[in-house]
């Protein structure tokens, strides 16, 4: 029965509680007795909230012997990326620097999940402030891919994408700058996606590149991501960028026919690529045409751009908004100090590891006066062109299909001595948080040479069309592709 529990999707724990089958209380404890079992050896989570998931989970049974109307998310033991704030426990961004911080309030997303009924399980590992692609930037240790342990479950949400993986939470909330969400679905072997920019609330969230930060979540389903993000998405009047865009009901739409969509390949993203996970990405476009999708060949010009463009605008944004982790405000301050210029240099040489240290580095002098405009400012201009490439091939198209990594997953340490090769493990997921549309990572089969290993698939769609963008990935799932050999 343990098993059992911890593989319910939503819509299954739904008519488990409605049924009487089971409690929500005994559905939470399930998934803590999974966690003390499984995450010594994955480290998926950072800290643990049991009581927060245990009293929302009797709120819930409290409802059912009422005989109440539940909620769209009653019950479903959630996991939240400790980059967003939940109230009362720590919130690190698993840095030292903020180690003993307490968030005072609820992030809008998981004020909006509590109330949806969602049992918040803990908080889970992630690279320092969210930079990185492995995971292995921790403050606290690097999280392992549940699939292979001696593998990296991607990053910067690696620790939420593992938990899902683990069967350690039904579904969770990662952020997603430059592909923190997708790459990690993908390499978990998970459902992840990242809404149109604006979609989600950044209320909560600590920033890092505020331009193109987002909150989104992980399932094991394409339905659960759907009624995760309908629950969390919306106008918010705490966040002046969210969009007040109405939210459709993204799983009453995904059963809808995809027959007649037309699904753009770029020939820019199958450069480079390793040619398994090439083989695995167009049995999954045939697919698609299976489905009665037209397949056309398209062009994004300016791709191959992307990366050196992104690597300007997230550092710069991030040297930015660290520039208030001073050791006055709050978190960390270095004991040992020889006057205010030495113990702001202590604070933040001890507080910040080096991957934040390279990145803050490399903002400040791409702002510095002389480079701003050979730098930043031209890199904002390549920005509008990436940008400008999807908006044309959108008028085309309905749906576009790429990789969501050119790598598999990757060894523990195999890359953490060369930043440049893990910035490029980023190269088909920064384009589209460059642009602000959305976009959806799904399992596309394993890899011939090691079955352990997942292959994932990414989906775009044009701004705030997260409804064709979910069908599209729904019909994908109900056909098999997850599975694809």
């Amino acid at each position: 029965m343990l098993v059992e529990l911890t593989q319910l999707t939503i819509t299954g724990i739904r008519d488990s509680l409605t049924r009487k089958q089971t409690s929500a209380e005994e559905l939470v404890q399930a998934h803590l007795a999974q966690i003390e079992m499984r995450d010594a050896e994955v480290h998926a989570y950072l800290w643990h909230s049991p009581e927060r998931a245990l009293a929302q989970a009797r709120r819930i049974d409290q409802m059912i012997a009422a005989g109440e109307e539940l909620p769209p998310l009653a019950g479903v033991p959630t996991a939240v990326k400790d980059v967003i704030l939940t109230k009362g426990s720590p919130t690190t961004c698993a840095s030292r620097i903020l180690e003993n911080y307490t968030a005072p309030y609820d992030a809008t997303a998981v004020k909006r999940l509590e109330a949806a009924g969602a049992c918040i399980l803990g908080k889970t590992n992630c690279d320092e402030f969210a930079m990185g692609s492995s995971t292995e930037n921790s403050g606290f240790g690097p999280t392992h891919n549940p699939l292979d342990l001696t593998r990296v479950p991607g990053g910067s949400s690696g620790g939420s994408g593992a938990a899902v993986a683990a069967n350690m939470a039904t579904v969770a909330l990662g952020s997603d700058t430059g592909g923190s969400i997708r790459q990690p679905a993908s390499f978990c072997n998970v459902v992840g996606m990242m809404g149109t920019y604006g979609r989600v609330s950044r209320y909560g969230l600590v920033a890092f590149a505020s331009s193109l930060d987002h909150i989104g979540p992980f399932g094991r389903s394409v339905r659960d991501v759907a009624l995760v993000l309908q629950t969390i998405a919306g106008r918010d009047p705490m966040d002046s960028t969210s969009a007040d865009v109405p939210v459709a009901d993204y799983a009453a739409a995904l059963d809808r026919d995809v027959s007649g969509l037309t699904v753009g390949v770029p020939k820019e993203y199958f450069t480079g690529l390793n040619p398994e996970i090439g083989d695995n990405i167009q049995k999954g476009i045939d697919l698609f045409a299976k489905l009665g999708c037209k397949i056309e060949s398209i062009t994004l010009p300016h791709t191959d751009y992307a990366i050196g463009c992104y690597y300007i605008i997230c550092t710069a944004e991030a040297s930015s908004n660290l520039a208030r982790y001073d050791g006055v405000r709050y978190g960390f301050r270095s004991p040992e100090y020889d006057g205010l210029r030495d113990m702001y240099r202590q604070t933040r040489d001890h507080g910040f590891g080096a991957e934040v240290k390279r990145r803050i580095m490399l903002g400040t002098y791409v702002l510095s006066s002389g480079y701003y405009d050979a730098y930043y400012l031209k890199a904002q201009k390549v920005r509008t062109l990436v940008a400008r490439d999807f908006v044309e091939a959108f008028d085309e198209v309905d749906v576009i299909v790429v990789p969501t990594s050119p790598i598999p997953p990757f060894k523990l340490g195999e890359k953490l001595d060369d930043p440049l090769q893990m910035y490029l493990a980023d190269i088909y997921t920064v384009t589209a948080s460059l642009a602000g549309i959305p976009g959806i990572s799904v399992p596309c089969g394993k890899m011939k040479s090691d079955p352990r290993l997942p292959v994932g698939m990414q989906i775009f769609a044009k701004h705030f069309d997260e409804t064709v963008l979910l069908q599209a990935a729904h019909a994908f799932e109900k056909s098999g592709g997850f599975d694809m050999g």
